[in-house]
């Protein structure tokens, strides 16, 4: 059984971040999405309330599985007995990152794997950050995120009074 890990923060989840989680599902025969807990940054959203919405939005995707986490991804993995991780390349500045980390979680743990996959045309630009500042501005999100999680976020938006 191959059982891959989509790492990421997923604050919030965006349409390029379902894309990948579409596509990279349809490759292994479990994918495990894992939010991850950075104590480094601020997120907007709560480890639980980010694994809520992307369960809510990835319902529909067979073989998904959503876990939170915290610490390095080749723990988690092993944690998971996944041996493969998926990473989305938008541009290619996120090459020379991921590259980077795929050589550092290789050299920890040489059974993983990572695998890139580059982000559809249409959301090459997206980020959550983007998602963010667009909202504190009060701009139109709706073609970046799901309903859902617009709601959400202008909703927290409008608790904090500004969104960082």
């Amino acid at each position: 059984m191959l059982k891959a890990i989509y790492p990421g923060s997923f604050d919030p989840v965006t349409y390029g971040h379902i894309d990948i989680i579409r596509r990279s599902s349809k490759l292994v025969d479990e994918l495990i999405v894992g939010v991850l807990n950075n104590n480094a940054k601020s997120p907007l959203f709560s480890v639980e309330e980010r694994v809520k919405m992307l369960e809510e939005v990835t319902k529909d995707v067979p073989k998904v599985r959503i876990v939170p986490f915290e610490g390095l991804l080749v723990d988690f993995a092993r944690q998971m007995d996944a041996r493969m991780v998926v990473r989305g390349l938008r541009a290619i500045t996120d090459f020379e990152y991921e590259l980077q980390m795929a050589q550092t979680n290789h050299k920890l743990e040489e059974e993983l794997e990572t695998v890139f996959l580059t982000t559809a045309l249409e959301y090459s630009y997206l980020s959550s950050t983007i998602v963010k500042e667009v909202a504190s501005f009060g701009g139109d999100i709706s073609q970046f995120v799901p309903e859902l999680v617009m709601d959400r976020i202008f909703e927290k938006i409008s608790k904090k009074g500004e969104c960082k």
